[in-house]
């Protein structure tokens, strides 16, 4: 038994499933997981000594790649003085500050611990503004785990195989209304049918937590469209992409091209910069109903604490112009290696990108929703997985999630996946 295993056997005694979360445990790919000590740059090591090419990136904030020095030295200087006031401090201005900076249609922010809270947060803002109760939401879209979001989503729930978890409510079911992803026809029959009932509709600005899955074009404006119309709040979920996939995120590529934007925005992941933080932004009006400019109650002791906001604030003022070409372009190279290799080894797979996330399934239809994401081969996904493992790449443990690259990979981690891809394309075959 190794020191991972020991861990994780020390782990199932005191933590459910051994984990904090849930994909962590391998379930869907089997084994059990490595437990790690140390990440730096585009390299994630395990306590047994193994290192490997991380294509995960802590799921999306090591945008810089992990440990950058200018994060590690401004976090270990805001440190000394505390890790949290409960009060207000200097770098949660100076972040949102810089969210408002890059996103034109954002006017204000207010900073949650994790994306589910920010979620929570916009619903309870769009319920209020709105005076209506109904959410509608598609399926195999992930916004964290707040009751109303856990009714057909994706990531680890799908991963699990509980597309509704127990102890979510009818009550909470009844008020979310669920879609196929991309289906405008369905969307507005809806409204047609209940217009005068939906106080939001949300949905991923790419979503990736069924694989990733490009927003068919146009549908993202016409949600728009149709929350003018009928007067709902139009959430844009953005904690996967946000100031990922562009300096402004997916809006920056699509809505100001096609001249639309969302009331809300949630974020995460990159604007805390590997610590627990997310935020919920918008315009000025609609984020003063937020307490205590307005009658809607939010709060969080450790929200917008000095540690977290400046490890975000830091990440964002080094992703710079040259750090996102950077990103597009080891995209393009890890997205050609994956799909030649199973592309010569002769494996039935779909390779899908939007942006600089991208994800591959194992089947041989496109897929454009969640029910065609659930007809891949996740035996083969487990293979193509742990192959890749053994042969020193770090891969999401599950074949319904993007995979990430930061702006630490060279071309050296290059060599590292193109040699293990044949391997792992070969084993997924068998």
């Amino acid at each position: 038994m190794n020191k991972s295993e020991r861990w994780f056997e020390r782990a199932q005694a005191v933590i459910p499933g051994g984990v904090s979360s849930p994909v962590r445990a391998f379930r869907s790919v089997g084994g059990k997981p490595p437990y790690v000590a140390k990440a730096k740059g585009s390299r994630i090591t395990d306590v047994d000594g193994n290192e490997y090419v991380d294509l995960v990136g802590a799921w999306g904030p090591a945008i810089l790649g992990h440990a950058h020095p200018d994060v590690v030295a401004e976090v270990a200087n805001v440190a000394k003085n505390s890790f949290s006031f409960g009060a207000p401090c200097p770098p949660e201005v100076e972040l949102a500050e810089a969210i408002v900076s890059r996103v034109n249609a954002v006017e204000k922010v207010r900073f949650t611990n994790s994306g589910t809270e920010a979620v929570m947060t916009a619903l309870r803002i769009a319920r209020a503004k709105s005076k209506r109760d109904v959410i509608v939401k598609f399926a195999g879209c992930y916004h964290g785990h707040a009751d109303s979001m856990l009714v057909a989503a994706g990531s680890g729930v799908a991963t699990l195989g509980l597309p509704d978890s127990p102890g979510v409510t009818k009550g909470a079911a009844k008020d979310t209304i669920t879609l196929a992803y991309g289906d405008v026809k369905a969307l507005e029959e809806v409204f047609a049918a209940r217009g005068n009932e939906i106080a939001a509709v949300i949905t991923e600005a790419i979503p990736a937590n069924m694989g990733v899955v490009p927003p068919p074009p146009g549908f993202n404006k016409r949600i728009s469209e149709l929350c003018n119309q009928y007067g709902a709040v139009f959430i844009f979920d953005e904690v996967m992409t946000g100031f990922r996939v562009s300096a402004d995120g997916w809006w920056g590529i699509e809505g100001t091209r096609e001249d639309w934007a969302p009331d809300l925005f949630t974020y995460g992941k990159v604007i805390g910069g590997g610590m627990p933080l997310a935020a919920v932004a918008g315009n000025a009006e609609i984020m003063d109903l937020l307490a205590p400019a307005g009658p809607v109650y939010q709060a969080g002791t450790l929200s917008g604490n000095p540690v977290a906001t400046t490890a975000g604030l830091v990440t964002l003022r080094n992703c710079t112009p040259d750090v996102y070409m950077h990103l597009d372009a080891m995209a393009d190279q890890v997205f050609a290696i994956i799909s030649d290799a199973l592309t010569k080894h002769r494996v039935a797979h779909q390779s899908q990108r939007a942006g600089n996330l991208f994800s591959f399934f194992f089947t041989d239809k496109p897929v454009h929703t969640y029910d065609d994401a659930k007809t891949q081969d996740t035996a083969a996904f487990g293979r193509f997985f742990h192959a890749m493992l053994e042969n020193g790449v770090w891969l999401p443990p599950s074949a319904y999630e993007a995979w990430f690259v930061s702006a630490a990979h060279t071309d050296d981690d290059l060599a590292i996946i193109a040699r293990a891809a044949d391997v792992a394309a070969r084993a997924a075959r068998q």
